[in-house]
């Protein structure tokens, strides 16, 4: 695949802010000088170059072009400068900021938001200052070699795509001082040249570093760096504050800049700065991914050991279970395990007897808000573990939440076309790898996440043969998975990274082959790999758009934020195409960045909040008239200065609405009524503005205005989308979403007769069986034969039936078992049991559990069916919420799921081949607007228990003759074939939506598509 670009409307800005700053500059092709040759050569002169005099000829000058100086004056500039500053309401420069460093008098901070191309937008700086100004020379100075590497990866990339653009190509090449013909290049090239450099290079002590600086035989007794700074490079910095060592930036100073431009997300020293896209901006305008953190907590329980860890609750058509992981004892002793827990479930008795469990029973199950109680107090919430949970466990509880946020965020792309990466970070390698005298093992890491990676895709694998059920059994688990480290040259082995006194960046070059000179390799389906452990110095400097789960598999290193570790997944992903997934409409739907963190939620996001908070120092904190004063609105029709009445006509309107407090700093209130959509009006001297004055408001920083970051076990992976907000579906809503109240009235001797009847020719219980096995003792069979029970040898059996009556210590209260599970009085009951056959009532005494369960049965029939002729349906002021769409917990298989166009979520969760078939012809319909599988919770009371219906559709209007229906699917479409009591919960619908709707909603029962639209035209 080929990852595509295309002009963004952000990326533009920030090139136009260092573009504009020089506005006067005249453009020039290119001074040309002479470059320096080097030392002379002593070979043979030969005739042809003695001229007529005798003397030796003088050798042809090399010409080299350099950047042409600065013309514009430093008063010029630096209102340039400030004029850009001020179209964005930055502070504005009172001087132009010189670095007593390295002596140069242009310095330009541009900050731009991890993951939103700030490479591509200096870049694409180059190729418009050639355009403008004709400047060719340019430098990229790196703190890493990571980062290096994805400089010169993105300058590949992007060639044609800038050359579609400019019309021109930039040659680029990895400074090596081994390779120095490329300075040559440089030099004598007019067109657009670019050397990217890492300031090792020229900064550090070790022989191969100086040599930029002494004169060397290899290159015509000349010094690199004379060479380099003839051209008058401008130096682009990036990551400047990992570069601020007094002699890294005097070193600069050699390089004899035109200027220098820094960009970062986090700048520690400021100069100039012309354009600003921070954590804030990033977020609002949706050019990055939204973080979710899967925390988890570790909990003390005082005097015991019993480890738990709660990793989610099931929500079932019964009731909800748990999944626990316990510790239970085995004939090869104790070992960890997944269980499924339900309500009474006893973990002394699962557990095989294991005293730390004694006294946990499970009290309740909370699907709403995913927790698990004991009978003995413990409570645990998902997420969270107790007991003996040492750094192993921790590890493995982990990688297992990794492979499973990996595994949902998969059935969910999969058919869009979005590879998903799953990136682990360790810190050391013999976690991932280890080697001895046999050679090469997996280390304890890849062995933990080969046992999940197997475990979990047991769980989803169905026997469905789907695209994605193929691409998962095409893929070997040992080649999903690779390890992105150092590799020695000489025994060809995984080995720790070189790092640098502060353990934070990395010197090798062959960690990043695949991860990053080969990214779109790693963005197709075709290769297999799908997780990657790489080590923790790998940080800044490459990423990859598709990484959608981080987990930091090491220990606690306060020397890296948590804006660093999430960083490597925040870039916007792409699908096969190379399209980047950036429609505003689904942008943060698609592109959600799972963090598994070893911390609890809430710990793990207070740490990043506080990171983005310090990051964003620069804002102004108050809401002043004074601040207001002087900013500028830009409007279609040109900028607009606010003036000193119109700074107070905003602070009073703030003031007013109490959406200032009295630090003038912006209040929840605003952020609320602006999600809301609910902000007071503005006075009508600001109306005209009225967009630009509250971009100009949310420049304020406010607590509230931080990233939303999500509880990832809470997130509803499968959210409601813009069709439930259609017109269409909001009308069939309230028309359908009415409560009502029943009341049957019949006669209590029509029931009892139907039901003896009934029960005379069904009722029959089966009866008490016992199985009798002979067998005999095996001749010459040894100690171990009679101690594992294989000693004898069973020779015949029989099943036979006990048709006496049970004596039992239970004491049966049949009357009231009946009326119990029937709804009907004692008395009814009674007069029921004292008619039916003698021969019938007596299969009581041989198996009375069988008895009143098929008895209640066949009852419950017969009173369905009484029952419906005389139901009648009254609408009460009562309504079921929307919010029943939201609150149903969404299931985790995506992998039996439809991808919809129509329906009002994403994807639709099928029950049955016949559902599957229905939806796929629903949805492809013309005739469809929007439809719902209605909500569990969305039921219609009947004396036979709750009903839901299956689908609610709105169609065309003019298209057809039922524009609104309510539908339930059916394999069979006759009433033989229904049960007794799911044909009258149907019968009971008819009338409840023929009262409720009159006749503007039509019920009905289909077994297709093909019946559904008969009944509707």
């Amino acid at each position: 695949m080929k990852l595509k670009f295309k002009v963004q409307p952000y990326q533009t800005y920030a090139v136009d802010a260092l573009a504009d700053c020089f506005i006067g500059q005249p453009k020039s092709s290119g001074v040309s000088y002479r470059v320096d040759p080097g030392a002379k050569s002593f070979a043979p002169v030969a005739p042809q170059q003695i001229d007529l005099l005798g003397a030796e000829r003088i050798e042809p000058i090399e010409a080299g072009f350099k950047n042409a100086e600065l013309v514009v004056s430093a008063a010029q500039l630096l209102g340039n400068i400030q004029d850009v500053q001020r179209r964005q309401n930055l502070p504005l420069s009172a001087v132009q900021a010189r670095d007593k460093h390295t002596g140069c008098t242009i310095n330009l901070d541009v900050e731009m938001e991890t993951g939103t191309g700030k490479t591509y937008c200096y870049i694409k700086s180059m190729f418009e200052l050639n355009k403008r100004y004709g400047w060719s020379k340019f430098i990229v100075v790196v703190p890493s070699i990571a980062i290096r590497e994805g400089v010169y990866k993105s300058l590949q990339i992007t060639a044609e795509h800038f050359l579609e653009s400019y019309d021109k190509k930039a040659r680029f090449f990895i400074y090596n001082s081994k390779q120095l013909h490329n300075l040559e290049s440089f030099s004598s090239d007019g067109g657009i040249n670019v050397m990217v450099i890492n300031v090792q290079a020229f900064a550090a002590r070790g022989a191969d570093q100086r040599r930029i600086y002494e004169e060397l035989d290899d290159f015509q007794s000349r010094r690199p760096i004379d060479v380099i700074k003839a051209n008058r490079p401008i130096l682009f910095l990036d990551e400047p504050q990992k570069m601020e060592g007094a002699k890294t930036l005097a070193s600069f100073s050699e390089f004899n800049p035109l200027m220098i431009v820094r960009y970062s997300a986090t700048h520690k020293t400021e100069y100039n700065k012309i354009h600003r896209l921070d954590a804030l901006d990033a977020y609002n305008q949706k050019l990055v991914k939204k973080i979710s953190v899967r925390g988890i907590t570790v909990k003390g329980l005082t005097g015991t050991n019993a480890y738990l860890f709660l990793q989610d609750i099931e929500v079932s058509t019964k009731s909800p279970v748990a999944r626990v992981e316990m510790e239970i004892k085995q004939s090869s002793g104790i070992k960890r395990v997944m269980r499924k827990l339900g309500r009474n479930d006893n973990l002394y008795d699962l557990s095989g007897g294991l005293d730390q469990y004694k006294g946990f029973v499970v009290a309740e199950i909370d699907a709403r808000i995913d927790t698990l109680s004991f009978t003995n107090g413990v409570e645990l919430v998902a997420g969270e573990a107790v007991g003996n949970v040492d750094e192993a466990a921790m590890r493995r509880i982990q990688i297992r939440e990794s492979v499973k946020a990996h595994f949902q965020k998969e059935m969910m792309l999969f058919s869009k076309g979005i590879k998903v990466l799953s990136l682990f970070f360790i810190d050391e390698v013999a976690k991932y790898r280890q080697y001895d005298a046999t050679g090469e093992s997996p280390g304890e890491y890849a062995q933990i996440f080969e046992e999940e990676y197997n475990a979990y895709l047991t769980d989803v694998m169905t026997l469905e043969d789907t695209p994605y059920n193929r691409y998962l059994k095409g893929i070997q688990v040992r080649q999903t998975h690779n390890g992105y480290f150092s590799i020695d040259k000489k025994s060809k082995r995984l080995v720790d990274p070189t790092v640098g006194k502060k353990a934070t960046e990395t010197d090798d070059v062959d960690a990043y082959d695949l991860i990053l000179k080969d990214k779109e390799r790693l963005l197709s389906f075709d290769e297999p790999v799908r997780f990657i452990f790489s080590h923790s110095a790998l940080r800044e400097g490459w990423d990859n758009p598709n990484v959608f789960v981080i987990c930091t598999l090491k220990h606690s290193d306060n020397s890296i934020s948590r804006r660093q570790e999430v960083g490597r997944g925040m870039r916007l992903s792409v699908n096969q195409q190379g399209d980047r997934m950036d429609d505003p409409a689904t942008v943060h739907q698609i592109n959600e960045l799972t963090v598994v963190a070893s911390e609890s939620y809430k710990d793990f996001v207070g740490a990043l909040q506080k990171d983005i908070s310090e990051s964003l120092s620069a804002r102004p904190r108050e809401a002043t008239e004074n601040y207001f004063k002087g900013k500028i609105l830009q409007t279609p029709t040109g900028d607009v200065e606010v003036s000193a009445q119109l700074a107070k006509q905003i602070y009073k309107y703030l003031l007013k609405n109490d959406y200032t407090d009295d630090n003038d700093q912006i209040t929840l209130t605003y952020h609320e009524a602006k999600k809301q959509e609910q902000l007071a009006e503005l006075p009508v001297e600001l109306q005209p503005y009225a967009t630009q004055v509250f971009q100009l408001i949310d420049s304020v920083f406010s607590a509230a205005q931080m990233p939303e970051i999500g509880d990832d076990r809470k997130a509803k992976i499968n959210p409601l989308n813009s069709n439930f907000e259609k017109k269409e579906f909001q009308a069939l809503w309230n028309k359908i979403n009415r409560k009502a109240a029943y009341t049957v009235h019949f006669e209590s001797n029509e029931l009892v007769g139907k039901c003896v009847a009934a029960l005379d020719a069904e009722l029959r219980v089966k009866p008490m069986q016992y199985v009798i096995e002979r067998g005999s003792q095996l001749e010459n069979a040894s100690f171990d034969d009679m101690k594992s029970g294989s000693a004898f040898k069973i020779a015949e059996s029989s099943t036979e039936k006990y048709n006496h009556s049970v004596h039992s210590a239970v004491k049966y209260d049949l009357i009231g078992n009946l009326a119990e599970d029937t709804q009907l009085t004692r008395s009814t009951i009674a007069s029921i049991l004292k008619d039916i056959n003698v021969a019938v009532f007596s299969q009581y005494k041989t198996n009375p559990e069988d008895f009143i369960a098929k008895a209640s049965t066949l009852i419950n029939e017969q009173k369905a069916t009484a029952i419906v002729e005389h139901i009648a349906y009254s609408p009460v002021d009562e309504t079921h919420s929307s919010n029943i769409f939201t609150a149903e917990k969404p299931k985790d298989d995506f992998s039996k799921a439809f991808e919809a166009k129509h329906h009002v979520y994403d994807y639709v969760f099928t029950d049955s081949s016949i559902e599957r078939k229905f939806v796929e012809e629903l949805d492809a319909s013309t005739e469809v607007v929007v439809y719902a599988k209605l909500p569990k919770s969305f039921f219609i009371p009947t004396p036979v228990g709750n009903y839901n219906p299956d689908w609610a559709i709105a169609f065309q209007e003019g298209k057809v003759k039922h524009v609104y229906f309510v539908a339930e699917t059916k394999g069979s479409m006759s009433s033989m074939d229904l049960r007794a009591i799911e044909a009258s919960k149907i019968a009971c619908a008819r009338k409840f939506f023929a009262k409720i709707t009159s006749a503007q909603v039509r019920y009905d029962v289909v077994d297709g598509f093909g019946k559904l639209m008969e009944l509707v035209k």
